[in-house]
Parts: C-alpha cells; sequence; structure tokens
C-alpha cells in the first residue's frame, strides 16, 4: 500500500513559467497542474496536495511562515502522513526551513524543496528535486532529524544552509558542516546528523527585529535610528569573528542601553561568532555589554530565530540561553 506524503505548494520558481508580455518568469501553476506535469511523483506515494499560495521567494513573509507552521501541524495530526514536501521559493527558502524546524513538532520528514528553472526550460529541475523529496520523506532513517533541505540531489538541514549561488543548481550549502546525504540513484545515502536540533516553543512571532550588517568604517547612526524606531530586537552581522569599529560600537551600546536584545552573527559566509578579541570595539566587550553571540547562524536565520524568540519572552537571560547553549 502507498504512503502518504502531504504536498505544500507555496509557490517560487517551482511553480513560474515565461510571461509572453513581459519575457520573465511568473507565478502560474497550482499544485494539481504541477502534478499533473509530474506523473513519476505519483508512482512514489500517495499525494495530498494543498495549495497555501502562489508566492515568489521574495514575497514570503514571517507572518506567512507562522501560518504555514501552523497549516503544517494541523494537516499532519489529522491525517496519516508519512512525510511532508513543501515547495517554495529559494530567495527565502532557508529562512521557512528553519522557521518550521523550530516550532513544528514531528518525526515525520519535512522537505523543503524549490527549483532554480522554471517550468519553461528545458532543463527544469523542479521535477527532480520533487521526486528526490518524496524518496527522503519514504526513507526512515530521515525520521526525527529536523526539517531537511532537498535540491540538486544533496540533503541537507534546515538549520545549516544556505543558498550560496545566485542562479546555479548547487547553490545550497552547508558551508560550515556540510552536506547530511545525497539522493544517488533514488536511493538515500546519509553520513552524518544535523549538528543540533532544537524547538521554540512559541505561538506568535515578534517581526519588529531589525538587521544591520557592519562595514568598514561605519558608525552609530543605524544602530540609533533602529534604537529610536523602537525595534524590539537587532541582528547585527559583524566583522570576522564578531568585531565592530568602536564608532558602530557606541552606536550598539546606544541600543543595549534603551533595553534591546541585540544578537551578533557574522558577516563572513562561514565561521562561528566568538569573544577573543579585546580591543575597542571587539567581540570580548560587545559580549560584556551583554550582547548575544549567535554561534554559527547566519544573519538572516539569527533573525528568525529572534523573532520567535521574543514572541517567547522579553527576558535577556532567557533569549541569551536560548542562542548560547554550546558558547563557553
Amino acid at each position: 500500500m502507498k504512503k502518504n506524503i502531504l504536498i505544500i505548494f507555496t509557490g517560487g520558481t517551482f511553480s513560474m513559467k515565461i510571461d509572453k508580455k513581459t519575457g520573465g518568469a511568473i507565478p502560474r501553476y497550482s499544485g494539481t497542474e504541477l502534478l499533473n506535469k509530474i506523473p513519476d511523483a505519483k508512482k512514489l506515494a500517495n499525494l495530498i496536495c494543498y495549495d497555501f499560495g502562489k508566492y515568489p521567494g521574495p514575497h514570503m513573509t514571517p507572518q506567512l511562515m507562522l501560518k504555514l507552521s501552523k497549516k503544517i501541524t494541523q494537516l499532519i495530526s489529522k491525517n496519516n502522513i508519512t512525510g511532508v514536501v513543501v515547495t517554495h521559493g529559494t530567495d527565502t527558502l532557508e529562512e521557512t526551513a528553519y522557521f518550521l524546524d523550530l516550532t513544528v513538532k514531528t518525526k515525520i520528514p519535512i522537505v523543503v524543496i524549490g527549483s532554480m528553472k522554471n517550468s519553461s526550460e528545458p532543463d527544469w529541475d523542479g521535477p527532480q528535486n520533487f521526486t528526490d523529496a518524496i524518496r527522503v520523506c519514504l526513507n526512515n532513517k530521515c525520521r526525527g532529524i529536523g526539517v531537511l533541505v532537498c535540491l540538486n540531489g544533496e540533503i541537507n538541514a534546515a538549520s545549516e544552509v544556505t543558498k550560496t549561488f545566485t542562479d546555479e543548481l548547487d547553490t545550497f550549502s552547508s558551508l560550515d558542516f556540510g552536506k547530511l546525504g545525497i539522493v544517488r540513484n533514488n536511493k538515500i545515502i546519509l553520513n552524518r546528523l544535523p549538528r543540533k536540533l532544537e524547538k521554540i516553543n512559541s505561538s506568535k512571532i515578534d517581526t519588529n527585529v531589525d538587521m544591520l550588517t557592519v562595514y568598514a568604517g561605519m558608525d552609530e547612526k543605524f544602530f540609533k535610528f533602529s534604537a529610536d524606531s523602537k525595534a524590539h530586537g537587532i541582528v547585527v552581522e559583524a566583522l570576522g569573528v564578531g568585531n565592530v569599529p568602536p564608532a558602530a560600537f557606541n552606536g550598539i551600546e546606544y541600543a543595549v542601553k534603551k533595553n534591546i536584545p541585540i544578537v551578533l552573527v557574522s558577516r563572513c559566509p562561514a565561521g562561528e561568532t566568538l569573544d577573543i578579541y579585546s580591543y575597542p570595539g571587539a567581540g570580548k566587550h560587545l559580549h560584556n555589554l551583554g550582547v548575544i553571540f549567535a554561534e554559527y547562524l547566519n544573519g538572516q536565520k539569527a533573525r528568525i530565530k529572534l523573532m520567535l524568540a521574543l514572541g517567547k519572552t522579553k527576558d535577556k537571560k532567557k533569549l541569551k540561553k536560548l542562542f548560547e547553549k554550546n558558547l563557553n
């Protein structure tokens, strides 16, 4: 008997085709229409289709992510579901995948996919990514290891993966720890487990969180603007392992005195944040100021986590504990 796989269609390039008037790709197909274009998928499992929307990646919002998370939780609780495949625009795919990873409580595989080519292109990668994801869902070894991202035959953890190229098929990579496994000859090969699995039990989010990228010579202007605009949190993409120019430090100090939680990541594409320098503006002074270090998270993921954390608590000590569990 075929197992039930829930397919959530949210849009993205996967659902697009070239518009004759503009010459560019636009959302076009519903979930049912896409399934009809991929007949091999129906041979693998009993597919239960739910159309969440036709959102291009840049149109996805944290509010929609929360709605999606609640919808998945509702649908898997009412049906005998073996796994979930979520189609998504690649521009914000890692953020939605991480949001689901932090919020959906289940052991069944949830696999988020997209495509780098639209359906009008002869090398459309959507169908292969789609059938690969179904195979991941059907594999027992993929249970209980968090939300997964599967494109180009590679399986990555939602908490670790990021989009690294603007338009290459192998754009999604886990730069710090490497992929979890691969889909080869229709078989699932897992080489390791995710570095960490965690949940944030929050039924709401606080979207009033800004993100600022530090640059050479940056001053306090944008930090003061964010604080005076009454942001509830700020994610700072710092230099190197977690350092900022002295004038930027003054801006961060200004925000901290306004009781705004500050989460620090690196603007580098890989590596963790550490408080190993103590010159003016360096990590030790930031950490002593109360700035929260986010380990290996990038800026966009840290913002997702902070929004969820602020939906649960405003207590700075509790927020710090959520981010710095493994920091020595």
